[in-house]
């Protein structure tokens, strides 16, 4: 392709080539491509665009919502909650001690037979330090009974000097029980002229296992 231009009574001629002319049709088409996109791009990020935040004063203008009105009588289907009557007591909750184990069965103990009323001249075991005898495991096993007579001599102190068994029970466990027990016993001395003297006692045991 060739072009002329005329200056000053001259003809200068232009020469451009083809290829140029391809070229340059080329790049203005992408070029009205690439506006094209831009132009699409713009339309859509308008079309998106948030609005304008609303101002403090725009939300103190918001009024606001009105509170709930209490629910009538018969609004619901649920009954309504009566308080109890004035007279009656609310249930409370009573917590109760756990029975008490039951006591175990004591172990049978030899009984001290009553013995005759003594006069002034006779000594007198203290009650509270004259426990009777045990009864012997052992003899206890074997289901031994039977009855024993000590004799115990005090002198003026109230204490034991000596203790014979005068009747047997036919039991060696029974007789000795027997004797050991008198022997730690205090005694109310015997009396004489008003004053403590020796004197002896004689007790009695009965062994019933039960």
């Amino acid at each position: 392709m060739s072009a002329s231009r005329s200056t000053s009574g001259k003809n200068i001629t232009f020469h451009l080539p083809r290829r140029s002319l391809m070229i340059a049709g080329i790049a203005f088409g992408v070029g009205i491509a690439l506006f094209l996109v831009v132009w699409l791009s713009s339309r859509n990020d308008e079309f998106y665009k948030a609005g304008p935040a609303a101002t403090p004063q725009q939300v103190a203008e918001i009024e606001p919502l009105p509170e709930p009105l209490p629910a009538a009588a018969g609004s619901s289907d649920m009954p309504d909650a009566k308080a109890p009557p004035a007279g009656e007591d609310s249930p409370q909750l009573v917590e109760t001690a756990p029975p008490a184990p039951p006591a175990a069965a004591p172990a049978p103990v030899a009984e001290a037979a009553p013995a005759a009323a003594a006069a002034g001249d006779r000594p007198q075991p203290i009650a509270e330090q004259s426990p009777p005898p045990s009864y012997p495991p052992a003899a206890l096993r074997r289901g031994d009974s039977g009855s024993v007579v000590v004799r115990v001599d005090v002198d003026a102190t109230g204490y034991p000097s000596n203790v014979t068994i005068i009747q047997r029970s036919g039991s060696r466990d029974l007789d000795r029980a027997s004797a050991e027990a008198v022997r730690r016993w205090r005694f109310h001395p015997a009396q004489s002229n008003g004053q403590p003297v020796p004197g002896s006692i004689e007790v009695p045991f009965d062994f019933k296992p039960q």
